[in-house]
């Protein structure tokens, strides 16, 4: 059947990206969409966010990924802008607030190579520059091209004397049609990979894998997602 859905997240994860805004102060906001090509990662934002605005001038960010358990502390943000006034182009709801971090929850930690604090509790933090940010074609967004500097990984979802993140230890926070979801079973592997088998079993809930979803009352509209 043909369908004419409003939005399009059919199942990306969420990002916490944290920028430095004009006055030395950070703002942090959830993002849904955002993939990786190599050591770049592409971000789509809203044009009128404080994010964008931040990376047009501030180009130091740091991609922090949250863990499914941790889907609340994002939707705290939801509703939050670091713009002042409220854009109109805003959904209704969304209003001002300095401090995203304390109004989430989240404790800031510092970077080690760009200005913007890490998230902490988030089990894969990425340092990165902003090298390329364009709108795209609507004209209603925002593509930013961030080369990512330094990978911060729990220990606990990294393979022990490597470099590679165990998928059996490590779930993202999926963004899946406005409801938030962790992982299912692993169902294969790719033969591209070269990931070495870890012991087999979960790891601690607090850093990854879950089985089936984590919530999916979560309805409101992210102020930071574009839709």
């Amino acid at each position: 059947m043909e369908i004419e859905p409003s939005i399009l997240y059919f199942g990306t994860p969420v990002v916490l990206l944290s920028t430095e805004n004009q006055d030395g102060s950070f703002n942090l906001a959830p993002i849904s969409s955002a993939w990786a090509l190599g050591q770049t990662v592409v971000i789509g934002l809203g044009r009128e966010g404080q994010t964008a605005y931040n990376l047009g001038s501030r180009p130091d960010l740091v991609i922090n990924l949250p863990a499914p358990a941790q889907w609340p502390a994002v939707e705290r943000l939801a509703p939050l802008t670091g713009r002042n006034p409220v854009p109109s182009g805003k959904p209704e709801g969304c209003r001002f607030e300095p401090d995203k971090f304390a109004a989430a929850g989240l404790t800031g930690e510092p970077s080690r190579l760009v200005r913007p604090p890490r998230v902490a509790g988030c089990p894969i933090q990425l340092e990165a520059l902003a090298e390329r940010v364009r709108p795209d074609v609507s004209g209603e967004f925002v593509i930013v091209e961030a080369v990512v500097r330094k990978v911060h990984a729990d220990s606990r979802i990294v393979v022990p004397g490597t470099d590679h993140i165990d998928p059996a230890a490590w779930s993202p926070l999926i963004y899946n049609f406005r409801h938030y979801f962790g992982l299912g079973p692993e169902l294969g592997r790719s033969y591209r990979t070269q990931t070495p088998r870890n012991v087999e079993g979960s790891a601690p809930a607090d850093t990854g894998r879950t089985h089936g979803n984590e919530a999916t009352g979560a309805t409101s509209r992210p102020c930071r997602v574009p839709h």
